[in-house]
C-alpha cells in the first residue's frame, strides 16, 4: 500500500468516528452534561440573569383625571339679562374681594337701577325732614320709626339693584377667566368672570367603589400635566366624599398641592392624578421581566441545581414593576428574570447576575 493509499484509509476512518460518535480525531475530552436525548451530544448552557422570590409591601399605584381649581375660588354670576357695557378687569389681573369686575347695562328693562335710585334719593330726604321735625318736637317717635325703616328698605333695594349691574368679585385673587365681551347680553345664572387663589391648587377627580376604600385623609397623591410631564408636584388628599354619586358610582376625592413658582397649573386644567391605591403587606412577589403569558396562562422558570423548571404561576396585582404571585411560587425560589426567552423546561442554566 503505498503513502496515498494509507492517507486516503486514515481520513476515511476520521469521518466513519466523526459521524457515529460526533467527536473528531484526536485526543478524547470531557463533554457538558448532555441534554439526555442526544446520548453523548453536549448540552446548551444558557447564561441567565435571576432573583429570589421574596416577600414585600406592594402598593399599586392608578391613575386618575381630575380638574384644577383654586385653592378659594369664585364664579362671579350674572343675575339678570342685560347687556354688558363695561369690562373693568383682564385675565391675571390681581383683585380685592368688593372690586368691580364687569358693568352691565343700568337703564335696562331688567334692571331698575334708576328706579331703585330714586326711590332711595326721596326716602333719605324724606328721612332727613323727619329727624329735624322730631327734634323740633313736630312728630312722634313712631312717624321717625316708619320713615327709619321706609329708608332702609329703599336702601336695601337700592344695593341690591346696583349689585345686579355692578359685579363684584367676593374674594381677593387672580381673575383666571373672563366670559363675556363688551355688548354681550347676560343671562340669569351665567359665569362672567372667575376669580381665584392660585398659590394653591385643588384638584377634584373621581375615584371608584373599589379603590375607594384604599385611601384616607392626607395621603400623598401626585399630580402632573397632560401636556407636560416636567410640571409634576406633590400634593395631600384634604376631601373625601362619603357617599356616592348616584349615576357613575364614582366618589368624588379632592387633593391639595402648591402651585410652581410661575404658577403653571391654572383653574380649569386637566392634570393626571397617581394614587396609591390598594397596598398590599407581605405579598409574595415576583419582578416582571420573569412572567411570561400565553393562552394557557402565566409561567415562570425556577432555577435550581443548574437546571430550569417551567413553573404555573397565579399572578395578583402588580406595582409596574413587580406582580404578586398568589399560587405556584414559595419564598427563596430563584427565578429567570434575564434571557428567559431563550430558555426550555428542564434545560440547563448558569446564572450571571442576580
Amino acid at each position: 500500500m503505498n503513502s496515498q493509499q494509507r492517507t486516503a484509509g486514515v481520513a476515511a476512518g476520521c469521518m466513519l468516528t466523526i459521524l457515529m460518535f460526533g467527536a473528531g480525531c484526536g485526543p478524547a475530552k470531557n463533554p457538558p452534561p448532555g441534554d439526555g436525548k442526544a446520548g453523548n451530544a453536549p448540552a446548551q448552557v444558557v447564561p441567565v440573569g435571576a432573583a429570589r422570590v421574596e416577600r414585600v409591601n406592594l402598593t399599586v399605584t392608578k391613575v386618575y383625571s381630575g380638574t384644577l381649581e383654586g385653592e378659594e375660588q369664585a364664579n362671579v354670576v350674572a343675575r339678570i339679562s342685560e347687556r354688558v357695557t363695561g369690562l373693568k378687569v383682564h385675565v391675571g389681573e390681581t383683585v380685592r374681594a368688593g372690586q368691580v369686575t364687569v358693568l352691565l347695562d343700568k337703564g335696562g328693562a331688567s334692571s331698575q337701577y334708576f328706579q331703585m335710585q330714586a326711590n332711595f334719593t326721596n326716602q333719605e330726604k324724606s328721612l332727613e325732614r323727619m329727624k329735624s321735625l322730631y327734634k323740633e318736637g313736630a312728630v312722634a317717635l313712631q312717624a321717625l320709626d316708619g320713615t327709619q325703616a321706609a329708608y332702609d328698605i329703599a336702601r336695601a333695594n337700592f344695593e341690591a339693584a346696583r349689585s345686579n349691574v355692578e359685579l363684584t368679585t367676593p374674594i381677593d385673587g387672580v381673575v383666571t377667566a373672563v366670559n363675556v365681551s363688551l355688548g354681550d347680553l347676560t343671562t340669569m345664572g351665567q359665569v362672567v368672570v372667575t376669580v381665584a387663589k392660585i398659590n394653591k391648587m385643588k384638584v377634584t377627580f373621581d375615584i371608584n367603589e373599589t379603590d375607594v376604600t384604599n385611601v384616607s385623609l392626607g395621603q400623598q397623591v401626585t399630580v402632573s400635566s397632560e401636556n407636560s410631564q416636567a410640571s409634576q408636584v406633590e400634593g395631600k388628599i384634604i376631601q373625601l366624599s362619603k357617599s356616592a354619586d348616584i349615576r357613575s358610582r364614582s366618589f368624588e376625592i379632592k387633593a391639595m398641592f402648591s402651585n410652581t413658582a410661575d404658577r403653571w397649573f391654572k383653574p380649569g386644567v386637566y392634570v393626571k392624578v397617581n394614587v396609591g391605591v390598594s397596598p398590599h403587606d407581605k405579598e409574595l412577589v415576583v419582578p416582571n421581566p420573569a412572567i411570561q403569558s400565553d393562552d394557557t396562562g402565566s409561567q415562570v422558570y425556577v432555577i435550581r441545581n443548574g437546571r430550569a423548571s417551567r413553573r404555573q404561576v397565579r399572578l395578583g396585582v402588580s406595582d409596574g414593576e413587580r406582580t404578586a404571585v398568589l399560587d405556584g411560587l414559595a419564598e427563596g425560589d430563584t427565578v429567570a428574570t434575564v434571557g428567559v426567552n431563550n430558555i426550555h423546561d428542564n434545560g440547563y442554566v448558569q446564572v450571571v447576575s442576580q
